[in-house]
């Protein structure tokens, strides 16, 4: 059987925001756990979901599904960087701990909620032009980077004397609660209220940092485009990301580009699609026109009898790849164009040629002329 649609199997809009693509996730998830689910197949639903939201819950391999379906993952889709791993900052023992509370629905150790956790990653658009797509380019952007703190070098504390182990979970980050739920009475870790999981508290905190042990710093940062780039393509920049959790590392920014349309080239992936007008006697004669290409102008030949919207293809003059770094190339579409304003010498000359009858070699025109005669 084919795969359902990620979006379907989670039950949310493709417009959906990140936190209702993770809540719907929770939901989902607490349903088919085979743990506790008492559901038809649950134990294949919950992979279903779970598959779902690894690929959903990450802007990079988001963007990818969007645009190639399931063949993404299949073919190593990628963006321009190397995708990202796991859950992000989504902890998924956070719904075992709700059943089976701290040892987790394996009754495998539960990592301390104090440990490092990299900051969530950040979107941002660029508008590019036609030109900047096709070469590349390097443009600046403003954005807040997260540096530690030169006054209390990450501690957050005003001195290394303000940094104690919190008394309410003796410094493991983590307080054990028990409750009545349908499954019988079960115990729950969550992240000490007293100390936010870190295991200590500060009694004074840097007046820098405001006890954060970061600083964030508006910095204009420069991004390479890379050539051949296209509208909702995605550029990856690690570390530029929003903060990280307990002297985790930040979390990394993708740049989703829009590239702006062109006055005379149309773009089809790689390839690039331009109209030139040419004359009548160009067209009856034949004639070598100059046509613009991304890369400069080149010298093109039009045979005698060329018609109206011929095309011409010219190899290699169209868009880089961003994988193969081959080139798509040109199609030139010729317009025989018709004059509007002509010299009375020029009717005379046009009408000596209408009163030659030229003929055609068995076009529409004598198609046309055929169903007179009936």
């Amino acid at each position: 059987m084919s795969k359902r649609d990620y979006y379907e199997v989670l039950g949310v809009d493709k417009n959906a925001s990140q936190e209702d693509i993770k809540k719907a996730y929770r939901k989902l998830a607490k349903k088919y756990h085979p743990d506790v689910s008492s559901e038809d197949k649950a134990e294949e639903k919950f992979k279903e979901v779970r598959e779902a939201y690894e690929t959903l819950s990450e802007p990079q391999k988001r963007g990818q599904y969007d645009r190639f379906g399931h063949s993404a993952n299949q073919q190593g889709q990628g963006g321009f960087g190397g995708g990202q791993g796991g859950f992000g900052d989504f902890d998924f023992e956070d719904i075992f701990s709700q059943f089976f509370g701290g040892g987790g629905a394996r009754g495998g150790a539960r990592q301390q909620s104090n440990r490092p956790r990299k900051g969530q990653d950040m979107q941002r658009r660029m508008r590019v032009t036609f030109d900047e797509a096709v070469h590349g380019a390097k443009k600046k952007i403003k954005t807040t980077v997260y540096e530690e703190c030169s006054t209390c070098h990450g501690s957050g504390a005003e001195s290394k004397k303000d940094v104690e182990t919190c008394n309410k979970c003796g410094g493991s980050g983590t307080v054990t609660m028990e409750q009545q739920t349908l499954f019988g009475r079960t115990r729950t870790q969550a992240a000490c209220p007293d100390c936010g999981g870190s295991g200590k508290t500060i009694k004074n905190k840097c007046k820098t940092c405001g006890g954060e042990g970061v600083v964030g710093k508006e910095k204009t940062v420069t991004v390479n485009v890379p050539a051949g780039v296209d509208t909702n393509n995605q550029l990856r920049m690690p570390g530029f990301g929003h903060k990280g959790h307990n002297g985790g590392p930040p979390g990394d920014l993708y740049i989703v580009f829009d590239v702006a349309d062109d006055d005379a080239f149309e773009r089809h992936g790689d390839d690039v699609v331009v109209e030139v007008p040419i004359t009548f006697p160009q067209a009856a004669l034949g004639d070598e026109i100059v046509v613009p290409t991304p890369y400069g102008n080149v010298k093109l030949k039009i045979p005698a009898g060329t018609q109206s919207h011929k095309t011409f293809r010219l190899r290699g003059k169209g868009i880089q790849n961003l994988r193969s770094k081959r080139k798509g190339d040109e199609h030139v579409i010729v317009k025989v164009m018709t004059p509007t304003n002509i010299t009375k010498e020029q009717e005379k000359l046009l009408q000596s040629l209408a009163d030659t009858n030229l003929e055609t070699d068995g076009t529409i025109w004598d198609k046309v002329k055929n169903k007179f005669k009936k």
